[in-house]
């Protein structure tokens, strides 16, 4: 007798199955000009609808994925979940922008609701990826979504994101046995907010398969798609292929044991984790479907024998840098390109500068008090820059609640995006002032500022100060030198 397929609520009274199709690889099957066969691609979807396999995933720029799901959604009578991704260029977006973007995607797959629309941003310190959550929530309360995600966020934002009052429900991140970043922050913030991870790179593009074990290492040019190539270089990030043998062993031991694939215990591993919803499995769909070997994963449990040799294996590996997301963000990049080039043409600054006399070039941020009190956010006079005394605003919106540790990311962030204007970093500043309205916030200011600035060290400053407005809890100004 086959097990049932397992579901979940992501949000009260939304159930989907803990196993989700992901509909990525239609961009790389469409690449070069290819085409897939809708019909065919509708077909196999239905397979995975009739298996228990209801909820899918995909994103506005997965080829012609969102289309497809669409002739399905005409076509197949049970109930589905169609979810889907909105990854706006960096830059300036407008409300008009956003609901344009949110309206292709519902013409594309012919609904009149998103089940869940998860929102992607490049640049942190572009605000403007804020702005666009607080329209995207307009566009839900108006009915357009039914459920806003997240993907790619890490531990800092998406603690921005819940305290700033934007109701999200999910954050799609890469976890795997190969990269662990999710299973630490990140999973106890979700689960203290009640947020559920949906959690991708499980199998590793197929690296974590029985078709691996015991072969020699791939160069990446040897290598034929764009998964292959983004996750041979986790392998690389996590220590290397004999390191990654050595998994691939411990795994098939106790994959014989059970009497499952590899993949199967590299996916139940992620799916026993506590923050973890449900995951995904990429489909090419009409030329490689994976059923049968999905069921499997909900006829067996690991157990603590299991745990322990994995536990074992996985503290030989090297863990992955940064946070969740991070890889799309900073170096080292572990996309397929190894950069954001089959991303990202442009990253434009976050503010625009005006050009003053005696050499002095100024930026504004757009917030009512730099014109009522005569002042800019931040002046580069020579290779020098003067940061104003900055809060949780944006525009006339306060940001991070009464968070102190989200309002002090998000007024780095905004910081940041003063000096990326003026063709500079964090890395350039020489010190920051710390104003803060109650000392017992100070630890976990500090501690903000420690992540931010750990490789940096500019000289600082705390002190305790009567703010002015009763919402915001720390002011910061900061000076660098462009070096």
């Amino acid at each position: 007798m086959q097990a049932q397929i397992q579901r979940t609520e992501l949000a009260p009274g939304f159930s989907i199955a803990r196993v989700l199709t992901g509909l990525w690889q239609i961009a790389d099957m469409e690449r070069d000009g290819g085409k897939v066969d809708r019909q065919r691609a509708v077909q196999a979807m239905v397979s995975y609808a009739d298996a228990g396999f209801t909820t899918f995933d995909m994103a506005d720029h997965y080829g012609s994925a969102e289309e497809i799901a669409g002739l399905f959604a005409q076509e197949y009578t049970g109930e589905a979940q169609l979810f889907t991704k909105w990854v706006p260029k960096p830059g300036p977006v407008t409300s008009d922008d956003v609901r344009t973007a949110v309206q292709r995607s519902l013409d594309r797959m012919q609904k009149s609701q998103i089940d869940l629309l998860q929102f992607h941003a490049w640049n942190y310190a572009d605000p403007v990826w804020l702005d666009c959550l607080f329209w995207l929530q307009e566009l839900k309360e108006e009915g357009l979504i039914r459920h806003l995600g997240l993907t790619n966020v890490d531990t800092a934002h998406l603690r921005i994101v819940v305290h700033s009052g934007i109701d999200v429900v999910s954050n799609q991140v890469c976890f795997s046995l190969l990269d662990q970043r999710a299973g630490a922050q990140m999973q106890e913030l979700c689960l203290r907010h009640g947020i559920k991870i949906l959690a991708f790179g499980t199998v590793a593009g197929g690296f974590l398969t029985e078709k691996w074990l015991n072969k020699p290492e791939p160069s990446q040019k040897d290598l034929p798609t764009w998964s292959q190539n983004k996750y041979k270089r986790f392998i690389d990030g996590a220590g290397g292929w004999v390191k990654f043998q050595n998994l691939l062993h411990v795994l098939q031991k106790i994959a014989t044991r059970h009497e499952v694939s590899i993949a199967n215990i590299a996916c139940r591993y992620i799916l026993e984790k506590p923050a973890v919803a449900g995951i995904i499995i990429g489909a090419r769909l009409g030329k490689s479907e994976h059923i049968e070997d999905n069921r499997r994963l909900f006829q067996f449990q690991l157990d603590a024998e299991d745990h322990k040799h994995i536990a074992e294996v996985l503290q030989d590996l090297d863990p992955i840098p940064g946070d969740c997301g991070d890889e799309y963000r900073k170096p080292p990049f572990l996309t397929a390109s190894g950069d954001l080039s089959h991303h990202l043409e442009t990253m434009p600054v976050p503010y625009q500068i005006e050009r003053g006399d005696r050499g002095r070039e100024r930026i504004f941020s757009g917030t009512p008090w730099e014109d009522i009190a005569g002042f800019c956010r931040a002046l580069r006079q020579d290779n020098r820059i003067f940061i104003s005394g900055t809060t949780a605003t944006l525009g006339a919106k306060h940001i991070g609640g009464s968070d102190p540790a989200a309002q002090m990311h998000f007024i780095i962030d905004k910081i940041e995006g003063a000096l990326q204007a003026f063709g500079s970093g964090l890395q350039d500043v020489v010190r920051t002032r710390i104003y803060i309205k109650n000392m017992i916030d100070w630890e976990i200011l500090a501690r903000v500022h420690g992540e931010r600035f750990a490789h940096i060290k500019p000289a600082n400053t705390m002190v305790q100060a009567g703010i002015i407005g009763d919402e915001y809890l720390v002011e910061v100004e900061v000076e660098a030198v462009v070096t």
